[in-house]
């Protein structure tokens, strides 16, 4: 695919980007377009279609560093800083690159988690495909089956994680305490401990909030606007600063969806525990449930 040597100006770069705002720009020099879809035969799926020019990129090998034991970190621990360069020179993405992140569930899977980890490390120029892959297509950006190639670009020097991430005991700590907020991004039958669907254990870290993440979209699976997601945080939060409230979910994936939204309504990104619930529930930390009934 040919590109343009034109430039973007992301001096104020929004965290979403619009299917047409993309159809517009992908062929700019400087954007790396990364399809960060997930699921069984994916690899084969994504060679079969995706968006034009789209690299790829797997939550499980390269946006996470799986342990033996789940107890370790959760589902899906972060990378280290020398592999997540590592994945980074891989896709030809460079600080000056402007990445562009799409997925098939409206950004709730790896798209917001690559978000958080370029916001993370620093990198100014990187947004989240509203709508994601549905979108693209309705817009009609081209699609293709061709086998991408990634530029060569020299390693991607990251010395730390600069946003801030929270440790099983802090959870501990702070779910204790009325200053903090720790909000549970999963579905209200996760929360409530109805039912577990993935991890081994069903309910929520006590003094929890559930927020789900699928309330920061509309009918359509648009996340809402920024004024709109603001005051919902807002009233959420309260009188709370970022800096006292952690967000979690299964196993620090979706969560970041949430840290996506909050950044959507310009509000600043709190604390993520990566861990999550995954973590949580297989180290004997005490578990809330809400029976609920029927009964009128």
């Amino acid at each position: 695919m040919n590109k343009t040597t034109n430039t973007v100006k992301t001096k104020t770069i929004k965290s979403l980007i619009s299917a047409s705002e993309l159809l517009s720009i992908y062929k700019n020099e400087n954007v790396v377009l990364v399809d960060t879809r997930m699921g069984k035969d994916i690899k084969k799926n994504y060679l079969q279609e995706h968006l034009a020019g789209a690299l790829h990129v797997d939550l499980n090998e390269e946006l996470s560093d799986i342990k033996e034991d789940v107890a370790n970190g959760g589902r899906h621990p972060l990378p280290s800083i020398e592999q997540f360069s590592k994945t980074l020179s891989s896709l030809g993405i460079t600080p000056e690159s402007h990445v562009i992140a799409y997925d098939d569930k409206n950004g709730s899977i790896a798209s917001a988690r690559l978000w958080w980890m370029l916001k993370a490390i620093g990198h100014k120029n990187v947004q989240v495909l509203n709508g994601g892959l549905k979108e693209a297509v309705k817009v009609g950006f081209p699609m293709s089956s061709n086998i991408e190639t990634p530029k060569s670009v020299a390693p991607y020097y990251i010395d730390s994680w600069k946003l801030p991430v929270a440790t099983i005991k802090q959870v501990e700590k702070i779910s204790k305490d009325k200053e903090h907020l720790v909000i549970d991004v999963r579905a209200k039958e996760r929360y409530n401990g109805e039912m577990e669907p993935i991890d081994l254990v069903a309910g929520h870290i006590p003094g929890a909030i559930n927020v789900p993440f699928s309330s920061n979209l509309d009918e359509n699976g648009l996340f809402l606007p920024p004024k709109a997601l603001k005051e919902k945080y807002q009233k959420v939060l309260g009188s709370r600063s970022a800096k006292n409230v952690t967000v979690h979910c299964g196993s620090g994936v979706t969560a970041c969806h949430t840290l996506l939204a909050m950044s959507h309504a310009g509000m600043e990104i709190p604390n993520l525990y990566v861990g999550s619930w995954s973590e949580w529930s297989r180290n004997d930390m005490p578990i809330a449930t809400i029976k609920t009934s029927n009964n009128p």
